[in-house]
């Protein structure tokens, strides 16, 4: 039986459309191998939109040159952010590359097979994209270059999609999107995302709905009512502010002031108690100065996230930004990293250590390192022992032991 292997790197709907490819493979008759040395089909899903992420494809793509010459049989293909309109020139850079295709998009060799498969053996959570590309430009973001305008899927064929992975086992969907709250601006009926989160809560067999991501500027009064509404949608909001300052704000063309951003975490605070929040930040952005950067870091002490996503600018070629010096030095950008990174702890280490005695409830993912996991309706990351397989169950549990990062405990 012939052997597929993928290597994933980036955002969560890099991971969906993995999943999706795989279930194509094995519908083919691939087999899963977690060693690209074995197989005879390898898929490099690729990122761009940091640095570190590109440097790390381009060591891979590397390192598989030296694949293809020992085995010239093997079929390499790339997909993902990488891949852009110039597919000439991606040929002339990575000659042992037999096949690219763009995110989202079927394998050329699949280009009649419709679109991508659902995966057959789901785990109890699953990623669904419910809108392609993006129409935001922020000045350093790649992703509308590589992904497109925006495109959504209708409500019917996501609901389609969700009952028949909660038909395979799934009781969890994160629905997908570069911005969530444009879901449905160029469908013909104009849905937004409540009205989808308002039909998926009637599936049978579904749990719990999430989402990510949700753009500032764009998230509704209508939404937050629909998520403090609906019992099946998570407390737990990924709300990306970037920066703490005006000014980098405006050059990040973000289309809000922090003053905004904090009017709407309050709005969402008031309306959905105990709710998680997530966001991101990128510092170093040209022309920061120390100023700007500590009003990044007094915004995050103030707000008190959950969790914080924190990385160093790096100019994307194409961007409105790349245009702009580069003028912060790596060593400063990483000392501001580091700055935010122990603050960040700090603050997680609190708000989780409030959960110590408390009972959560857990939907459990699987098991790892000898101890069931799974996640709470905030996101909180929890281990626990039992000697009965506990994958797809809700299961109450204790905390006994908190840290900045997950969670121990016992079932109740």
């Amino acid at each position: 039986m012939p052997k597929y292997h993928i290597w994933t790197i980036g955002c969560q709907m890099n991971k969906a459309e993995s999943e999706r490819l795989a279930s194509q493979f094995e519908e083919l008759g691939y087999e899963a191998t977690d060693k690209a040395g074995e197989a005879d089909l390898v898929v490099l899903n690729s990122c761009v939109v940091r640095q570190s992420a590109e440097n790390r494809v381009v060591n891979k793509l590397a390192a598989l040159r030296v694949e293809k010459k020992a085995r010239p049989g093997i079929m390499l293909a790339l997909t993902g952010c990488l891949v852009d309109s110039d597919i000439d020139a991606l040929k002339k850079r990575y000659p042992h590359v037999d096949y690219f295709f763009k995110p989202g998009e079927n394998p050329p060799w699949l280009e009649d097979s419709g679109e991508l498969s659902l995966p057959y053996h789901p785990s109890p959570t699953a990623y669904v994209t419910i809108i392609q590309g993006c129409d935001n430009f922020c000045s350093y973001c790649i992703v509308p270059y590589r992904r497109g305008r925006e495109r959504s899927r209708t409500i019917a064929e996501i609901n389609d999609e969700v009952s028949e992975l909660v038909g395979r086992g799934v009781k969890e969907v994160t629905l997908l999107g570069q911005n969530v709250d444009s879901y449905g601006h160029d469908l013909t009926d104009k849905p937004e995302l409540a009205d989808l989160l308002q039909e998926l809560s009637t599936i049978e067999g579904l749990l719990r709905i999430r989402f990510l991501t949700n753009h500032p500027k764009d998230m509704s009064d209508r939404l937050i009512d629909t998520i403090a509404r609906l019992d099946k949608v998570c407390e737990q909001i990924s709300l990306p502010v970037q920066a703490g300052s005006d000014e980098i704000l405006g050059a990040m063309n973000r289309g809000y002031t922090v003053e905004q951003y904090l009017d709407l975490i309050k709005r969402i605070r008031e309306k959905i108690p105990g709710v998680a929040l997530s966001t991101d930040v990128i510092v170093g952005f040209p022309s920061e100065n120390e100023t700007q950067f500590r009003q990044t870091v007094d915004l995050l002490s103030g707000v008190k996230f959950d969790t914080v996503h924190i990385a160093a600018y790096s100019p994307r070629t194409g961007t409105a930004a790349a245009e702009l010096e580069d003028n912060i030095p790596p060593a400063e950008k990483k000392r501001r990293l580091d700055i935010i990174e122990k603050l960040q702890e700090e603050i997680a280490t609190g708000i989780n250590a409030r959960l110590r005695g408390e009972t959560v409830e857990i939907l459990v993912e699987g098991r790892k390192r000898g101890k069931w996991y799974g996640r709470t309706r905030t996101d909180k990351l929890v281990f626990f022992s039992n000697e009965s397989n506990c994958t797809g169950q809700l299961i109450r549990g204790k905390i006994n032991k908190t840290s900045p990062w997950s969670l121990q405990g016992t079932v109740q």
